[in-house]
């Protein structure tokens, strides 16, 4: 990711802070489904030392703690808002890009969702994680993979994320290193349905997630983007937008 793109991906998360949490259903659905399988898979029930990085409003903070314990907890995001959300769950908090931050020494839990899709080489950060895991340790990451919005690709639009990996592409830098096991990669397919285009554009916003859009909206190209998108997706039950979750589990022997 250039800084140009960090620095779009704050500001646009930074403006949508607020409306995120109540709009942004799937991301916080995949938070769930990922602390449960963690839970499902045989984590232990109490971490000792927790990091969690691309914390945002806490869909995955929160997941996790229907399901688990914790001794110390350590919450990051790029943006300076999501400080409310440590502050909220009694949390340590680390602000800035996670590829530069110091991370907490030797955690037993290493967990993220939704994050690593906005990095250029989501493989390394998931490799760093399961390094930097304490022996015995967890690993838990959901991203989203190529189909992420193929609507709007399919559409030429460049707001998609420039890391979108499918669960197998995330476990590459896992699968030679022989002190990580991984439990489960999977993927899931999901479509939120819409009354008009212009609705999807609104989710969008609300949810920071057109931060990889290089160009802002004039009256032609808003009024052209509407009329393909009902043209090549519309049916009587409104217009769709896909969401292909990813995510990997893993632990780190001993």
């Amino acid at each position: 990711m250039t800084p140009v793109t960090i620095d779009r991906v704050e500001r646009s998360f930074g403006r949508s802070f607020q409306s995120y949490a109540s709009s942004a259903s799937q991301q916080a659905r995949i938070a769930r489904h990922l602390a449960r399988r963690l839970c499902d898979l045989g984590a232990p029930d109490h971490f000792h030392n927790t990091f969690e990085f691309g914390c945002g409003t806490g869909n995955l903070t929160r997941a996790l703690q229907e399901h688990f314990t914790f001794g110390d907890r350590t919450l990051n995001d790029l943006t300076a808002e999501a400080r409310e959300t440590a502050k909220a769950f009694d949390a340590s908090f680390l602000p800035g890009d996670v590829r530069d931050i110091l991370w907490p020494r030797t955690p037993d839990l290493i967990a993220s969702a939704s994050t690593i899709q906005w990095l250029d080489n989501p493989e390394q950060i998931v490799l760093r994680a399961a390094q930097e895991l304490a022996p015995g340790g967890w690993l838990a990451i959901s991203s989203f993979g190529p189909q992420q919005y193929c609507e709007l690709a399919e559409l030429g639009s460049t707001a998609g994320a420039p890391g979108l990996r499918g669960a197998q592409d995330l476990t590459q830098s896992l699968a030679n290193d022989p002190i990580i096991s991984i439990h489960e990669y999977d993927e899931d397919y999901h479509q939120l349905w819409f009354d008009s285009p212009t609705d999807v554009l609104k989710h969008l916003r609300k949810t920071g997630v057109n931060a990889g859009a290089a160009q802002g909206w004039t009256r032609a190209n808003l009024n052209q983007f509407y009329d393909q998108y009902l043209e090549k997706f519309g049916t009587a039950q409104g217009v769709p937008l896909t969401y292909h979750a990813t995510w990997v589990i893993a632990r780190k022997h001993g």
